[in-house]
């Protein structure tokens, strides 16, 4: 959710290529492909649930950041259903590809190699790709592809989520369904949520493509400092007061959510907000970052980061106040010089009835405070007006004299 970078370039804590800790540790992530006999159906975009998972993974591949470390791990790929007894179909989970760097061309001939085949042991392949990926400070992502529910419960794969959540490992659970039935809606809801990450229904395979790039890519944007949760005000005068940091809160649908920050002469704030839209939305929504007066004076609105990504909406602002008064004496108690500034947050974000509303939409939120520079000044512009003016005679006259001219040629040409 860091997008918004780009408007301002990095604040604070975020991942540096190098340092006094050395290198950050590598992203890493590990796709769960669900491979169970019905992945044979033929409903995205004319092909088999299969087929195009298939394509999906070997484009991600193709698209890996260096730095990325990637694991395939599949489920359901070799004792098929119905035929095999459920005790070998249930402990059918396998890793295709370990996580670690990727050689392109043996993974996505592994990828090939696959067939829909077995049963559904969501939860068991939740469990082994934790341990596939071990511990750390980075984030760690699971990335679920499944067009079922788990049928070989127990271990319930959403009470699976809820215990590695708990465990603090630092691991993400997204969830893609190929399906848009109710239960499997819920169960992959439910481990999304558990662990912080997001559930997306997809259909066509555009968009299973390029939601999957997305979470990917995702996973490399990992700060070194941990952000801070904080419950934003329904109002600046109750509003948590913030410090140079980064920030996660969650914002409901059409919602405002107030921070204040403390601003001091000679000093700039810099503000950037990032939501993830993590569900459905209806078209034609956006996000607002604004920073206002305590007496509710609009000081500045964000612009838009311009990232083109499509699962995030960014905002960003910079705002100092110019004019300081140049007899101001210091003040004694070194704060009262301070200007409060209000940051609010709003959102136009609507969805179809049948998606969820709770929790709110997950909100990143970065403050700065650096030095101010000083309004541009350039030369006395009152001469200007002199050059305006003479500019302006010139073009006059020269009018008049060609279209003079141009009245004698055609006098002339009467005439002959």
């Amino acid at each position: 959710m860091l997008t918004a970078l780009t408007f301002f370039g990095a604040p604070p804590g975020v991942a540096d290529d190098g340092g006094a800790d050395g290198p950050a540790e590598p992203p890493k992530v590990e796709l769960v492909l669900d491979v169970s006999g019905s992945m044979r159906a033929r409903d995205i975009d004319g092909r088999s649930r299969m087929a195009a998972a298939q394509q999906a993974l070997n484009e991600v591949v193709d698209a890996l950041p260096a730095e990325t470390q990637l694991g395939i791990r599949v489920l359901g790929s070799q004792h098929r259903f119905p035929g095999s007894p459920k005790a070998l179909g249930c402990r059918d989970t396998r890793q295709l590809f370990p996580v670690g760097p990727m050689d392109k061309v043996e993974a996505k001939a592994a990828i090939a190699t696959l067939r829909p085949t077995g049963w559904t042991p969501i939860g068991l392949a939740l469990r082994a790709a934790a341990r596939d990926l071990g511990t750390g400070e980075t984030t760690r992502r699971i990335v679920l592809i499944t067009d079922g529910e788990d049928t070989c419960s127990p271990p319930d794969p959403c009470e699976v989520a809820r215990t590695l959540a708990a465990q603090g490992t630092h691991l993400v659970v997204d969830t893609l369904g190929l399906t848009l039935d109710e239960k499997v809606r819920r169960q992959l809801t439910c481990i999304a949520d558990a662990t912080g990450g997001t559930y997306t229904a997809v259909q066509r395979q555009e968009e299973l493509t390029g939601r999957l790039k997305q979470l990917v890519q995702r996973a490399g944007a990992t700060y070194q400092q941990t952000p801070q949760q904080v419950a934003g005000g329904e109002q600046c005068a109750n509003a948590p007061l913030l410090t140079p940091g980064v920030y996660t809160d969650r914002e409901r649908f059409s919602e405002h959510r107030w921070y204040r920050v403390r601003v001091a002469p000679g000093e700039e704030l810099r503000a950037s907000i990032s939501l993830a839209l993590d569900r459905k939305l209806n078209p034609d929504h956006g996000v607002l970052l604004r920073a206002v007066s305590t007496d509710g004076q609009e000081l500045v609105r964000g612009t838009d980061a311009g990232s083109g990504r499509t699962d995030v909406r960014s905002t960003g602002l910079r705002w100092a106040e110019r004019q300081v008064k140049a007899d101001a004496s210091p003040p004694s108690d070194g704060e009262s010089d301070l200007r409060t500034v209000c940051l609010v947050v709003s959102n136009s974000f609507s969805a179809p009835a049948y998606v969820r509303t709770e929790p709110g939409m997950p909100l990143e939120l970065t403050v700065d405070l650096v030095p101010s520079s000083d309004a541009p000044t350039g030369p006395d512009l009152g001469r200007g007006w002199l050059l305006l003016v003479v500019l302006t005679g010139t073009g006059l006259v020269s009018g008049l004299v060609m279209g003079w001219l141009a009245r004698w040629r055609v006098a002339i040409g009467k005439g002959n």
